[in-house]
């Protein structure tokens, strides 16, 4: 029996996985249920934009090292682009300022004595919220480290958001301080902002199926698992709808789909499997303009605009598209989309008075799309981080991946990434690198 890798699921955490693994002596097959791998982090052409768009809109920065070791090992690092500093313009939409964020690139956070470059009306006392969040206990939520100001009211409340797609009042205050040591921490170096040229498909997904079809994997869409057979500890055989796949005492398995499908495939096989079954949604809004607009301040040279005080919370532009992320997207779940999509509109053509060479029209374009991920990703809250599990299981040939499972971070490419190489490490395996081999150009 040859010696395979059974990878269900061709998401993010899939794809690591299984470029992790490729070329390393073991024949990889990847199951995707859809028609196309990748997940929420991919590109598609949008009939109704009549273009091609990425499926969310994601942020990487440079201390994201599970993902630019990725971008790496698929020959993409040459995909991504941003600014050679580390800033974040905003607008606060409560009285129309302007500023950004202009960090220090070393550890010394010199930014914080310059009005010019930290937040307008911040105290310095402010910033001592910035380590109660690290050492924040298990119980703790966001809103609970916080301090009354402005450092708070348009950073870290907006940054808390963005990150852990949970409202400050019930995320984790130690999750959201991992990611602060992580990140804003280690200094500028590790906080430059980092996005797709093209798309998330010609980054993260298209690079990585060029390389695993070098290294001879086998990708399969359409290919959904309905049952997982175990005996003994081990799973025995995969079931699909028109075929069934006995694994030898040499294959292996890794089940890279999200939460609810994981444990709804394992109810029988692993009884005691716990996982989040609480989720947040994300809210995007995308409009095609009549032109392409010219950028303008520290807006053309990030090309993404953090906003305050409003429904909109960032705003991406890319050639003559404007999108719009909304994170925690829950508590306007009794509003249509159609009436967020009208307000957000109205809260683009304010931030982006000053910020592009034209003014945008009173009107929502007719050429828009909104899409309202209802469950987008597992909240972050202290007591569904309980409920993440380890990637290593009871039955010894099969992991788990996915940003849902215990990352220590919360669920974005970058924890994706990750969980599809602990799954690689919880079966034993050895990635290409480790055994000498390095990926195809």
């Amino acid at each position: 029996m040859a010696r395979r890798v059974h990878i269900i699921g061709g998401g993010l955490s899939g794809l690591a996985a299984a470029v992790e693994i490729a070329g390393s002596g073991r024949h990889v097959v990847i199951h995707e249920a859809g028609p196309a791998c990748g997940g929420r982090a991919r590109s598609y052409e949008d009939r109704k934009l009549g273009c091609r768009i990425d499926n969310g809109n994601h942020l990487l920065l440079t201390a994201n090292d599970a993902a630019f070791r990725y971008l790496g090992q698929i020959g993409a690092l040459d995909t991504v682009c941003g600014p050679d500093r580390p800033i974040f313009p905003f607008v606060d939409l409560a009285d129309g300022t302007n500023w950004t964020l202009d960090l220090s690139m070393g550890r010394v956070p010199w930014w914080l004595f310059s009005p010019q470059r930290r937040v307008p009306g911040m105290k310095l006392g402010e910033v001592m919220a910035l380590r109660r969040l690290m050492e924040a206990g298990p119980d703790e939520v966001v809103s609970a480290c916080l301090s009354d100001g402005e450092f708070s009211r348009r950073l870290l409340d907006p940054f808390s958001i963005a990150a852990l797609n949970t409202p400050s009042d019930e995320a984790s205050a130690a999750l959201l301080g991992h990611v602060i040591r992580e990140s804003l921490a280690k200094g500028g170096k590790a906080c430059l902002p980092r996005f797709a040229k093209v798309g998330l498909s010609e980054t993260l997904v298209d690079p990585a199926l060029a390389y695993l079809s070098v290294m001879k994997a086998d990708v399969g869409t359409g290919r959904r698992v309905t049952a997982i057979e175990t005996g003994l500890d081990r799973v025995t055989a995969l079931c699909f709808p028109d075929e069934r796949i006995e694994l030898g005492p040499e294959n292996v398995v890794i089940l890279a789909v999200p939460a609810p499908v994981a444990a709804s495939l394992l109810k029988d096989a692993l009884p005691d499997l716990v996982v989040p079954d609480e989720f947040e949604g994300i809210f995007n809004a995308h409009f095609r303009l009549d032109r392409a607009p010219l950028p303008l301040g520290s807006f053309a040279s990030t090309g993404f605009v953090g906003v305050v005080g409003g429904v909109t919370e960032w705003v991406f532009l890319r050639d003559d598209i404007l999108s719009v992320t909304v994170s925690a997207a829950n508590r306007y779940a009794a509003r249509s989309p159609e009436a967020l999509g009208a307000a957000i509109w109205q809260e683009l053509r304010r931030v982006m008075d000053t910020l592009l060479d034209m003014p945008l029209p009173a009107t929502v374009p007719e050429r828009h799309r909104l899409v309202w991920e209802k469950r987008a990703t597992f909240a972050a809250t202290p007591s569904q981080l309980r409920r993440r599990p380890q990637a290593k299981t009871a039955l010894a040939n099969l992991a788990l991946a996915g940003d849902w499972t215990a990352t220590g971070l919360p669920a974005t490419i970058d924890g994706s990434i990750r969980s599809g190489v602990a799954a690689v490490r919880a079966l034993g395996l050895r990635g290409a690198y480790e055994s000498g081999m390095q990926p195809a150009a």
